[in-house]
């Protein structure tokens, strides 16, 4: 299903439903960004604002978009405290909504859904200084490899988002192209059961040169 109508649909079940993938990236990323510093923050796939709550402690800007209307309606609805901007745009478009230079960038489960990495980076490198970090949290290509998908159930059955596989080397050269360098990686197991394949994957980035 194309994405924005996939995610649309989604939204009026996507804080309820049983999702180990969702709550996992959650985890991974106040793990990962909790001894970060950081002012201004992009924040790319806020959906229903499940990660800009916390996001909203540590920054005083955060400019939160997402493709789906709908899943921002929910994020909205939530009246969550801090100086929040809410805005629908298509991150494959030109990156109007991004009106200032940013300390931390972050994609939650947003990249499967975008087939071009390099033209994400190169918009990032616009929009960054030396120094500002980039977080992505993603569906770990291992589980896409075996087959799995974002999607979920309704009605008329179940319902899979165009996804795209991404290697974990293409994240990180598309990233070195544009002047980011990796700081970190982590892999995240369900119930930290190392024997099982990872569920998500955590790439940490620090621009390097401008």
């Amino acid at each position: 299903m194309e994405v924005q109508k996939a995610y649309d649909i989604w939204a009026h079940q996507y804080d309820t439903n049983r999702n180990k993938t969702r709550d996992l990236e959650a985890v991974s990323l106040r793990e990962t960004l909790a001894k970060i510093h950081f002012k201004n923050c992009l924040e790319i796939g806020c959906g229903t604002g499940k990660n800009t709550e916390w996001l909203a402690t540590k920054a005083t800007l955060i400019t939160a978009v997402d493709l789906s209307e709908e899943m921002l309606t929910k994020a909205k609805d939530k009246r969550i405290a801090g100086q929040i901007e809410f805005l629908q745009a298509d991150v494959t478009e030109p990156w109007h909504f991004a009106k200032t230079l940013y300390d931390l960038v972050v994609f939650s489960l947003v990249l499967e859904h975008i087939e071009n990495l390099d033209a994400v980076f190169e918009k990032m490198e616009a929009i960054t200084k030396v120094g500002s970090n980039v977080y992505i949290g993603e569906l770990h290509p291992f589980k896409q490899y075996s087959g799995s998908k974002a999607r979920f159930e309704t009605e008329h059955g179940q319902q899979i988002v165009t996804c795209f596989n991404h290697h974990i080397s293409d994240f990180i050269q598309a990233a070195q192209k544009h002047g980011f360098q990796i700081e970190k990686v982590s892999e995240y197991f369900d119930d930290n059961d190392h024997s099982t394949l990872p569920r998500t994957l955590t790439l940490l980035f620090k621009k390097v040169d401008s």
